[in-house]
């Protein structure tokens, strides 16, 4: 099973998520987020494959695809989807990076306090001091311009 780590009550993170994983996961989660873009790992689920397995375990599927660090254009899709979810929301990527990446720079440029977010990420077992410092001033920029 997937290593799923809780950040809000609404929202956790893990790495891949396999098709055969869905159906117990649907018991705690009602939306699944897909970070991780096709052909990344060999062998690994197509968005498409993780899609149908997640619809079939009566999940709303979103894909946003993240390699790298975030786009503004990703961080308000994740955080539109999180926005409208009908109830608890679980995002994947390769090892849950990207994911609790994403959400915390879209609650920063939101007014989330940066240090509070931290805190969020170390309770989850991640590091956002960094990704928060070096893409939130980039990020901001977009915004305003």
């Amino acid at each position: 099973m997937a290593d799923v780590r809780p950040v809000t009550d609404a929202f956790a993170v893990s790495g891949q998520i396999l098709p055969e994983e869905l159906a117990e996961l649907a018991e705690r989660y009602r939306v699944l987020i897909n970070n991780r873009p096709d052909g990344e790992d060999p062998g690994q689920p197509t968005a498409a494959e993780v899609g149908r397995a997640a619809e079939a375990a009566g999940l709303t599927y979103h894909h946003i695809p993240v390699s790298g660090a975030p786009s503004a254009d990703q961080v308000r899709r994740l955080q539109a989807v999180l926005k409208d979810a009908d109830g608890p929301a679980l995002a994947f990527c390769r090892s849950g990076t990207r994911c609790i990446v994403t959400w915390a720079l879209g609650e920063a440029l939101g007014g989330r306090p940066v240090g509070a977010l931290a805190e969020q990420g170390r309770a989850a077992g991640y590091d956002l001091g960094p990704p928060l410092q070096n893409l939130l001033p980039r990020l901001q920029a977009q915004d305003r311009a």
